[in-house]
């Protein structure tokens, strides 16, 4: 790992996940990544010979999680300047430049030239009219739809996936029908879907999605994942998950 000091500005903060295996660099006062993060690479499957693709990488937070796992190679796509600064020094600094290659880029306008074999992300949640927004623009464009709907990104995945990729997301679940209906018109279908739930007994407020070509598609419901149980500590299935594999 190369130096933190070497890489590290005033105005961020160094956090180490998945017990010191992993650091990463984030802003004390701009986008910084929530529990989502780990839950979707929790939930996404690699493997060995996968050539990956992050749309929307922000601090590259994902991207590092996934490389605990096997994955041959990541490109890492930002459209602000300032994180993808940020996600190529998180690169630098857990020593993965041979594994990760962070691009800035508009995912509406890139053209990569090739398909992928696991494409995902964490996308901005927030409808563009919805909502306020932040006073930090790096905030608002990583939570609000400023570069790109659901349907851009799910048309864009479909062009850039392998016939037999999958697609991995995570969203909330007040837009799990706008997902599908977008998916539907992008030719993909759902492979596999797992809901997850603040405690037991009260309805899901996020999922994460695994989609395919519609061809090769076959629905899977995975068991809820439940964060939160007695004395509002994690349960030891999301403890296992921060943790990380």
């Amino acid at each position: 790992m190369t130096n933190p000091a070497e890489l590290r500005r005033d105005d961020e903060t160094l956090d180490a996940f998945y017990h010191g295996r992993i650091h990463v660099l984030q802003k004390r006062r701009g986008y910084r990544f929530s529990v989502d993060a780990p839950l979707l690479a929790d939930f996404i499957r690699t493997k060995d010979d996968d050539e990956a693709l992050d749309l929307g990488t922000g601090s590259g937070i994902i991207a590092l999680l996934l490389s605990v796992k096997p994955v041959r190679r990541t490109t890492a796509l930002e459209i602000q300047p300032g994180l993808a600064d940020l996600a190529r020094r998180n690169v630098a600094l857990n020593g993965l430049g041979g594994r990760i290659e962070v691009v800035e880029a508009d995912l509406r306008t890139y053209e990569p030239g090739r398909t992928f074999d696991l494409i995902f992300s964490n996308p901005p949640y927030i409808r563009k009219a919805s909502g306020f927004l932040s006073r930090s623009g790096e905030k608002s464009a990583a939570k609000h739809e400023l570069h790109g709907d659901i349907l851009d990104i799910l048309n864009r995945t479909a062009d850039w996936l392998a016939p037999k990729g999958r697609a991995c997301f995570v969203y909330p679940e007040a837009r799990r029908a706008e997902l599908l209906a977008a998916a539907a018109e992008s030719g993909l279908a759902v492979r596999r879907l797992r809901f997850v739930h603040p405690r037991a007994g009260e309805p899901p407020n996020l999922f994460l999605i695994e989609l395919g070509r519609a061809s090769e598609a076959g629905e899977v419901i995975e068991p809820p994942l439940i964060l939160f149980g007695p004395g509002g500590r994690y349960t030891p299935e999301a403890e296992a998950v921060f943790s990380g594999p």
